[in-house]
């Protein structure tokens, strides 16, 4: 039997003795840290310590809370949204740092809530900022929903001239398939699949190839419509997702957004603005209305939950 070689992790990392809680939405897992004056040093390979399921806790990422005046990014954004006061500072599980997340920012909500640093109650809202700018939170009886933005193809003469931009190579599917590439504040691209056998197949903790692939990369989506694809109003469609920097995860919330987009573009004009997404972990909500700057918004909702607590040693 072959050993893969040891994974190097920091003898003396950066994070040593700092308390974590760890979260999932729908499956898509975090570390959590607060650090309200961003005094943290988050090197590359000490959240990536922290996040290998062997060697550390295990998470497809890591969240920092930070109050936005600490981060150059956060200040920029309070310029237009003094509102927003926490900042929530991604990385991917391979320590790189991300735009933001979709599943991530409810759990993010949840656990400044649980922290005591936020208050919010049923039926109203609070402005989260990211790297993909502000995100609007609402918390829920059953969860929370997410303003995402406005979403754009990454590509649009492509998208508008053959409904696909790009080739997809994946393990296990035999040949390329096309694509179709979307952002949601970060980069996805999405390929249609014929059934859930065929779903089943690739094995996503490689990840797939993308051609031309966006400049800093890209997710990538595997979808199967329901049949019927809609049903009491609803369109349905089951997902599995490679994330750059972390692999195949049982969710991707900004994924699923990129998949509801995806497939009701290639659904036509009738399909309808609300879907549900089927993903390993669960199911997300996704809605497509118009936002106040006349743009067409996409809101994601779900679960957030907290799972435990501890302390960082040497990861």
């Amino acid at each position: 039997m072959s050993t893969a070689p040891a994974r190097q992790v920091p003898t003396v990392s950066p994070l040593t003795g700092v308390p974590f809680t760890k979260g999932h939405g729908t499956g898509n897992d975090f570390l959590l840290l607060l650090d309200p004056e961003a005094a943290l040093d988050l090197r590359a390979d000490a959240v990536a310590a922290a996040c290998d399921r062997h060697l550390g806790v295990g998470a497809d990422g890591l969240i920092r809370a930070v109050r936005s005046e600490h981060l150059p990014e956060g200040r920029e954004l309070l310029a237009g949204h003094p509102e927003a006061e926490w900042f929530m500072d991604y990385r991917n599980a391979d320590g790189s740092v991300s735009e933001m997340c979709g599943n991530g920012v409810r759990v993010f909500v949840h656990y400044l809530i649980s922290r005591g640093v936020l208050a919010l109650a049923e039926g109203t809202s609070v402005s989260v900022a990211t790297r993909a700018g502000v995100k609007v939170v609402s918390r829920s009886a059953d969860g929370y929903s997410v303003d995402m933005g406005p979403w754009e193809f990454i590509h649009p003469e492509d998208a508008a001239a053959r409904a696909t931009d790009s080739t997809v190579e994946a393990a296990g599917l035999g040949v390329p398939r096309p694509g179709l590439s979307v952002s949601m504040g970060n980069p996805h691209t999405v390929v249609a699949l014929a059934g859930l056998d065929e779903l089943a197949a690739p094995p996503l903790a490689e990840a797939p190839v993308v051609m031309p692939v966006p400049p800093y990369g890209t997710n990538v989506e595997f979808v199967v419509p329901a049949e019927p694809l809609v049903e009491g109003g609803v369109g349905r469609l089951t997902m599995r997702v490679h994330e750059r920097g972390v692999g195949e995860t049982w969710s991707c919330g900004t994924g699923a957004c990129a998949a509801a987009v995806a497939t009701r573009y290639w659904a036509g004009p009738e399909s309808p603005s609300r879907w549900a997404v089927q993903v390993p972990g669960g199911v997300l909500g996704v809605v497509f209305r118009t936002g106040a700057d006349g743009r067409e918004h996409v809101d994601l909702s779900g679960p957030a939950v907290l799972v435990a607590e501890g302390t960082l040693l040497g990861a």
